[in-house]
């Protein structure tokens, strides 16, 4: 039988001690800036950390759920009822000539700019996209034709009872923002990533053209980027189909919900303009998706994950 709210908060004040926090804001911690608080809260700076707060999740039948940055999250209105643990596992190291560590808590900007200095080729495709390492390999995070499962050689996890161990990247499985650890529901602790040398000053420049890029097509903030996923298509350039693409010739352009709008320079982006909740968020959504089922008849699939509950 469930245990009670109390005791189950009780049973995990002894477990986790100052680890684990109650009634914990969660907009702050997510680029959309909406949602309610978490139940209960845990910061894991480490595999042993994030171990503890699964592993007592686990037996005291408490659901939880693992985030990083916040960027890629629509959290309930209502919050979670429950336990979120965010991963915070820092640190960056160069392994051989050219493959890097990366703590899974680590920015991918920090990813990009420890790579340029270093001299070492092939994440720049990642320049300008919010989130972390563990995120980015969870849901195989990409851009202009690069995408980061092809970098990965291993990764440190932290299973659903709490242990840990390493696993070759053919383990994880990529498709195209999807990887298995998305069933397996297993935790990135950290990565190595596969590399090339290459010249500093040509990594620094690509990566600011891809900036430029970014930032021309990308509000700065009140947004998780592309809310959709692109559809497979191999007659088209890098194998995609554009969702925003799809959603502009649908005309998602005009639409709104409260404080909620579509970007105007990219339709498939939702803007928080200010006091947006994510129940309008989610009722944005659920009119771009059926703009375009009406005029293609074809159903879009989110990139962004939603937490707790949408009634």
């Amino acid at each position: 039988m469930r245990k009670n709210t109390s005791s189950i908060i009780s049973e995990l004040r002894d477990r986790l001690g100052d680890l684990v926090e109650f009634d914990k804001p969660m907009a702050p911690l997510t680029s959309f800036g909406t949602g309610g608080p978490a139940r209960c809260f845990v910061s894991a700076g480490s595999a042993d950390q994030l171990g503890q707060a699964i592993h007592a999740a686990r037996d005291l039948a408490l659901e939880f759920v693992v985030i990083g940055g916040g960027s890629n999250l629509l959290i309930s209105d209502n919050g979670y009822d429950g336990l979120v643990v965010r991963v915070e596992v820092k640190g960056f190291r160069v392994e051989g000539n050219s493959n890097i560590i990366a703590g899974a808590g680590e920015d991918l900007s920090a990813l990009v700019s420890f790579a340029s200095k270093h001299a070492l080729s092939g994440v720049e495709f990642a320049a300008g996209i919010w989130g972390t390492v563990g995120g980015a390999i969870y849901g195989n995070a990409g851009a202009y034709g690069g995408q980061i499962g092809n970098l990965v050689e291993w990764v440190e996890l932290v299973t659903r009872d709490g242990q840990s161990r390493r696993e070759e990247a053919d383990y994880c499985c990529f498709g195209y923002r999807d990887s298995y650890l998305k069933r397996s529901h297993e935790v990135i602790v950290e990565a190595c990533l596969a590399l090339r040398p290459g010249d500093e000053s040509q990594i620094r420049a690509k990566v600011d053209e891809i900036l430029a890029v970014r930032e021309a097509k990308f509000p700065p903030s009140g947004t998780a980027g592309c809310f959709f996923k692109n559809i497979p298509d191999p007659s088209q350039e890098h194998g995609k189909l554009p969702a925003g693409r799809l959603l502009e010739e649908a005309g998602a352009k005009d639409l709104a919900v409260g404080g909620a709008r579509v970007f105007d320079g990219h339709a498939n982006i939702i803007v928080n303009t200010g006091g947006a909740t994510s129940k309008e968020i989610r009722a944005l959504a659920d009119k771009m998706k059926e703009k375009v089922f009406n005029r293609f008849g074809i159903s879009l699939e989110e990139e962004v994950v939603q937490i707790g509950r949408f009634d």
